[in-house]
């Protein structure tokens, strides 16, 4: 029951990474934004915020930077798809590979750092219960706001005047505008705070989850993030329950090499990838559903006054 308790454990701390940066997608999405650039955006910032602990000892500074590497490159996308025109799907794929590239040169200081000590987090009483005091209660504070963020974004977007106005840009951008409403600001305003929190995942990654920096170790979240917001149907509480299901697939592989199951090494590390491909092909099969869930100017540029 131990090793279950742990695996639970396990599979919050690293749906958590993907919670987040998928939260942060969907809020570009519901705007109309698709942002391919999340992989890149989460090796910066994981960079970003590795850096900054490593200098100054703070986690808390790190996750700062880390967010805001993360918004600094979303503006920069934002403003060349938003008021450049430039193609969605194509700069952002530009912002990825950028990404990638830039945190492996930057980054070639740091493969070797170490972090300060980690300090151990447990919720008075309730991390003392057996059992589900390890698996619930001794998580990093991030994993408990990323539950949180889900549930404010679920107010945010359908009971708020502001969520009202975003999800209508996402819908009709040209109703919004007639309307009066600031489309292109209200779009950037999105895609800025969804690379936050895409930054944010990343400084997670790098300074809480492994904690260590290599090249490349985001190693596919990003694009793993971008496929749950479809699977998820762009609603937050099945983009936390998303995660987390693709958490326990990643934590499954360790679970069963742990537990001294005979498969191959290479096919446990693909199982994450396989169920991301698996889940979409079936979620395609009703394209209906897809677009009735879908906001209808998804990828879809808008010129005001055209």
């Amino acid at each position: 029951m131990e090793s279950y308790a742990l695996l639970l454990a396990a599979t919050l701390n690293a749906g958590t990474v993907l919670a987040i940066a998928a939260l942060g997608l969907l809020v570009n999405e519901k705007a109309g934004i698709v942002n391919l650039g999340a992989e890149g955006m989460m090796l910066c910032a994981a960079l970003a915020g590795f850096a900054t602990v490593v200098h100054t000892g703070s986690d808390a500074l790190g996750f700062v930077a880390g967010a805001a590497a993360g918004a600094l490159l979303a503006a920069v996308f934002g403003l060349l798809v938003i008021w450049l025109n430039t193609n969605q799907y194509a700069t952002g794929l530009a912002l990825s590979l950028f990404g990638a590239g830039f945190s492996a040169f930057a980054g070639t200081g740091y493969v070797q750092a170490k972090l300060p000590e980690r300090a151990q987090f447990s919720i008075p009483v309730l991390g003392d219960l057996p059992l589900v005091g390890p698996a619930l209660f001794r998580q990093h504070p991030m994993v408990y706001a990323a539950i949180a963020l889900a549930l404010g974004l679920v107010w945010f977007l359908y009971r708020s005047r502001a969520g009202l106005v975003l999800r209508s840009v996402g819908e009709s951008p040209e109703s919004a505008h007639a309307l009066g409403y600031p489309v292109r600001r209200i779009r950037l305003l999105a895609v800025v705070a969804g690379g936050a929190l895409c930054g944010l995942a990343g400084a997670y990654l790098a300074v809480i989850y492994t904690p260590l920096w290599v090249e490349g170790m985001v190693a596919g979240r990003g694009w793993i993030a971008l496929a749950l917001t479809t699977f998820a149907t762009w609603r937050p509480a099945r983009v936390l329950l998303g995660a987390y299901l693709f958490g326990g697939v990643t934590m499954l592989q360790f679970h069963l090499q742990g537990a001294g199951v005979e498969v191959a090494s290479q096919f446990l590390t693909m199982l994450p990838y396989v169920a991301t491909i698996v889940v979409l092909a079936l979620i395609s099969r009703n394209p209906a559903w897809i677009r009735v869930n879908m906001p209808a100017s998804l990828g879809k540029p808008f010129h005001p006054g055209s």
